[in-house]
């Protein structure tokens, strides 16, 4: 069979590109953007890329053409497919037919922390020796790939139902298969398709880690993101497990809509499963689950959000029949994930991250975080408002308290924003500006920097390579 895969090069498509390959399947596909990294992963794969949406990339016509969500009507090339009648599929349903059809599914869902969460949850199956599959939406630095088939593993683990004790009987046992971990994003499939792609995974195991509002150019309010969990939630066995975030309201008002299958809560200091720090700044915690110490957990990942991803991953694992104690020792070597407080240079003091966060209780954790590692050093923040919610404005009024802990932001405004970023900048008392490209950002980053100084590039697109330039200009002077 030839796939041609419409929108290849983001990290999703890219990841079902890598595995269609792996399949055996004739891979080639097409991209507004075909640039490194993800060109150079598929390349080296053997699949062919073309950039631009031209009908001539579809001739001959291929087996089945897979569609990205970046797709919408009046694309040269989907309109051709529609016209010539091609087959065609979007990319969450191949996946869910094709691959996760023949694995046990553990799928990562929430506002926050999903490329984290799956790839620590493949990393804890992979010290389990379980050799699971994955497909997450960036590069886990423990396997150097977004996304593969994985082997076979092994299953087990016990749990209660929603609303009910602990003495509940116990689910019955899932039939044998083989893990395969999926970042379950709520975006919507695509243009064919306006419900969530998680929908199509049907998970044996679910981590609800949070529920906010976000993506305002699908969803009018948190309502109906709620409404879209649920139907995750209603798809999920009763030979299943639901990891849920234990202080998040929303959620608990998901499951107040109808729930079927055991659910495990996590929390710092709520829920089933328990952390309580040793360090402030999450480096260090202990983990309790219904009163029975687990253990200790150090590791270099900061902040109360991160801890909170371990204790979703560790449950997670737990459930598909690992052992937490053995588990623990994982977390020491876990090594992130690309663009998530990535460290991109040091240069006389100076430390230069580059995260993706997008979105203000992001910003605000992940700067808390920091600032618990670093004290009384200063953080400089550049924030590119990328995202459809960033750029239309829903997060306006959020970004200056999100940014309490920096002690200068630079804010990129862009040509065509649609809200005045000065008004945010104005609300920092003094400690932001905003600048109209990101070559004025750098220079102007660069005549403030001091030594010690903690800089981080913040944003969920490529930013124009922002952070690896900055640290060349600090080399070059």
């Amino acid at each position: 069979m030839r796939l041609h895969i419409l929108g290849i090069c983001g990290t999703f498509m890219g990841g079902v590109a890598a595995l269609a390959r792996e399949l055996g399947l004739s891979v080639e596909g097409s991209d507004a953007n075909v640039y490194p990294p993800m060109s150079d992963q598929l390349q080296a794969l053997g699949i062919e890329l073309m950039q631009g949406y031209a009908a001539e990339h579809l001739q001959p016509a291929p087996d089945l053409v897979v569609v990205g969500n970046a797709m919408t009507r009046g694309n040269p090339a989907v309109e051709y497919m529609l016209d010539r009648r091609l087959r065609y599929i979007s990319g969450p349903q191949w996946l869910g037919e094709t691959v996760l059809a023949q694995h046990e599914v553990l799928a990562v869902a929430g506002t926050h922390g999903k490329t984290t969460t799956s790839s620590l949850l493949a990393h804890l199956l992979e010290s389990a020796g379980m050799a699971p599959g994955f497909l997450i939406g960036g590069v886990p630095g423990n396997f150097g790939v977004s996304a593969r088939l994985g082997a076979k593993g092994a299953k087990g683990g016990q749990s209660h139902f929603c609303g009910k004790s602990d003495s509940d009987p116990l689910s019955p046992p899932a039939p044998l298969l083989r893990p395969f971990v999926i970042e379950a994003d709520e975006y919507d499939t695509a243009f064919f398709d306006k419900r969530s792609k998680f929908v199509h995974y049907r998970p044996r195991i679910a981590i609800l880690n949070n529920l906010e509002y976000d993506h305002a150019d699908i969803f009018p309010d948190v309502a109906a993101i709620q409404r879209q969990f649920h139907h995750l939630v209603r798809t999920v066995p009763g030979n299943g497990r639901l990891i849920v975030n234990a202080h998040d309201e929303h959620l608990a008002e998901v499951l107040a809509m109808g729930c079927w299958t055991p659910v495990e809560t996590f929390g710092i200091g709520r829920g089933d499963w328990q952390a309580s720090l040793i360090e402030a700044d999450g480096s260090a915690f202990v983990v309790h689950r219904r009163g029975e110490r687990i253990g200790e957990v150090r590791w270099p990942l900061l902040g109360r959000h991160s801890v909170m991803n371990a204790l979703a991953a560790l449950a997670a694992a737990t459930a598909t029949g690992a052992d937490p104690h053995a588990l623990l020792g994982a977390f020491a070597t876990f090594e992130g994930v690309k663009r998530r407080m990535e460290v991109v240079g040091e240069v006389d003091g100076v430390r230069v991250y580059d995260d993706f966060a997008h979105h203000p209780t992001a910003i605000a954790t992940t700067l808390a975080g920091l600032r618990a590692r670093v004290g009384a050093a200063r953080i400089l923040v550049a924030l590119e408002p990328r995202s459809n919610s960033m750029r239309q404005g829903a997060h306006a009024q959020a970004l200056a308290p999100s940014l309490a802990d920096a002690d200068a932001v630079l804010l990129l405004q862009r040509p065509g924003l649609a809200w005045d970023a000065g008004r945010v900048t104005a609300a920092l008392g003094g400690r932001g500006s905003t600048v109209p490209t990101v070559d004025a950002l750098i220079d102007a980053l660069r005549g403030q920097v001091q030594p010690g100084d903690q800089v981080v590039f913040m944003s969920n697109g490529g930013f124009e390579a922002a952070p690896r330039r900055f640290v060349e200009s600090l080399r070059r002077h």
